[in-house]
């Protein structure tokens, strides 16, 4: 979360409370600094600020010793010996009237952690170890229980006002994949029980079904009561920048769900042909089984955002309303995985829709990069975000493809512009258009063309001699597709004649960017 200097300066003058901690690590981290964590993790969350003493005067951190402070705060807080269970957490160094201060965000977790095997509670402006209180220590975790919203009870929800065809489906597909299964011999009450998704209210002591089996098993108006929001909108644009080229838009449970957002993958994404040792795979299907599985049942329910799944050039940009245990860019190599809704991803890994926690998001880091050219980004906020590259057509279609492996081979089959679309990317239907995949030379003399430029200053900024050649191979597709026009229509081959940038155009360019 990142904070300007007047923000951080107004969070100093608040002074210490339940959500902000001010720590002195002049040289070195305070002992006490993850005892505030954990407090934070275990109550509401809050600020750190490292570098400011209790009173709130600016004493900063020694610049020889910032990077050591950051490196002990990032590798302790993901050691589980020292933090259980461990946290994902951003540090962010911040200059105020040239002294460095490290502010750190902690978030609410959903679970309850330990430091050093003590539980610690956040209380006015310290920290209360809370570890020998029973009451406390239980308040505490019927607290964290409740906070997952897929935990929510709807006592006026009873089993069979679910859909029987969903729970068979599910218990069909255990039967013939593992037909030691439990679910395999139990009615839809005892399945349902099993699964965690019938529940009693801890307040009214009242038996229902929980938001998640409504999510997985419920009628489309039964969604729509417990969780108006509820919808994942799938979109295609790449001629249609402004709007859409196709769209999926999806309120049903989460089963049906999970097979239309990969439906809608299938149908406009390439699967080009891979060899894992002797064996072929999907790529495409691998990583975005995760992505589909991650937007569905790592979604934070109780929130009214969207999720949104939306096929660009060159990338798909994923929405998920979330519970963030962390701000920013996650490193994998230090990447410590959270459950967002437990139930449901248990759930998920039964019917074999997902994987265990963390282990899919390794699977899409170690195939990303292989089927789209770049690894694919994940940025963890209060809402998650993914970035997957994708393979593309090249504006001068002589090829398609996700780039090259490591090894330096060409992975994705040729674009024959005779003979059309070679390999398993026939069954995408998606014709190239020269709107769709612009290249970089033309792309740049969209912005260079942002003022009048003439067909020399056009040449020598792109460093091109031939105008023929460029005339029918850059500019003709921009006049086309009425992102480039002439400012003497009528007369083309003018002396005086100068080319811009359309508004089509100029929105063509802020998508881009």
């Amino acid at each position: 979360m990142m904070l300007s200097e007047q923000q951080i300066h107004d969070l100093i003058a608040q002074g210490e409370g339940i959500s902000l901690e001010f720590k002195t690590c002049a040289q070195q981290l305070n002992r006490d600094v993850y005892q505030s964590v954990c407090a934070f993790l275990n109550r509401h969350g809050g600020f750190l600020l490292l570098g400011v003493q209790d009173n709130g005067n600016i004493s900063g951190i020694a610049p020889q010793a910032v990077e050591q402070v950051r490196k002990d705060f990032v590798t302790t807080i993901n050691n589980p010996q020292k933090l259980t269970p461990p946290a994902y957490l951003s540090i962010e160094t911040v200059t105020i009237h040239d002294k460095i201060v490290l502010l750190i965000h902690v978030p609410e977790s959903s679970q309850v952690h330990r430091c050093n095997g003590r539980i610690y509670d956040r209380n006015e402006d310290g920290d209360l170890d809370i570890t020998d209180s029973t009451t406390l220590v239980a308040q505490l975790y019927l607290r964290k229980d409740n906070n997952f919203s897929e935990n929510r009870v709807y006592s006026w929800i009873q089993p069979e006002d679910l859909r029987a065809d969903l729970i068979e489906r599910c218990r069909r597909h255990v039967r013939i994949n593992r037909k030691s299964h439990p679910w395999v011999d139990m009615d839809d009450v005892a399945l349902l029980k099993s699964a965690k998704l019938i529940r009693i209210d801890p307040e009214t002591r009242k038996r229902g079904v929980t938001l998640a089996g409504v999510m997985l098993f419920g009628t489309d108006s039964l969604i729509l009561d417990v969780c108006p929001p509820h919808r994942t909108d799938c979109l295609l644009r790449k001629v249609d920048v402004d709007r859409y080229d196709d769209r999926d838009l999806i309120r049903t449970n989460l089963l049906d769900s999970y097979d239309r957002i990969l439906a809608f993958i299938q149908k406009h994404l390439p699967d080009p042909f891979y060899l894992e040792g002797i064996e072929r795979r999907s790529l495409r299907d691998a990583i975005f089984r995760e992505v589909a599985s991650n937007i569905l049942i790592h979604r934070e329910y109780a929130s009214g955002v969207p999720a949104r799944l939306i096929i660009e050039r060159g990338k798909v940009t994923t929405y998920n309303a979330n519970r963030p245990h962390g701000f920013g860019l996650i490193d994998p190599a230090h990447f410590v995985p959270f459950p967002k809704n437990p139930v449901l991803a248990a759930f998920f890994r039964e019917i074999d829709r997902a994987d265990e926690l963390g282990s899919g998001m390794r699977k899409m880091m170690l195939y990303g990069k292989k089927y789209g050219g770049a690894d694919p980004q994940l940025i963890e906020g209060d809402v998650f975000r993914m970035v997957i590259s994708v393979p593309e057509f090249e504006q001068n279609g002589t090829r398609v493809g996700p780039g090259r492996d490591p090894d330096g081979t060409q992975m994705g089959p040729r674009w024959d512009p005779d003979g059309g679309m070679s390999g398993a990317y026939q069954s995408t239907n998606i014709e190239p258009t020269a709107e769709q995949y612009l290249n970089d030379t033309q792309l740049h003399i969209l912005r260079f063309c942002l003022q009048e430029q003439g067909i020399n200053a056009l040449l020598e900024c792109v460093e091109r001699t031939n105008r023929t050649k460029f005339r029918r191979q850059i500019l003709a597709p921009l006049l086309e597709q009425g992102l480039l026009e002439r400012t003497i229509p009528d007369r083309p081959t003018s002396k005086n004649q100068k080319y811009r940038t359309t508004e089509q155009g100029k929105r063509k360019l802020r998508h881009e960017q």
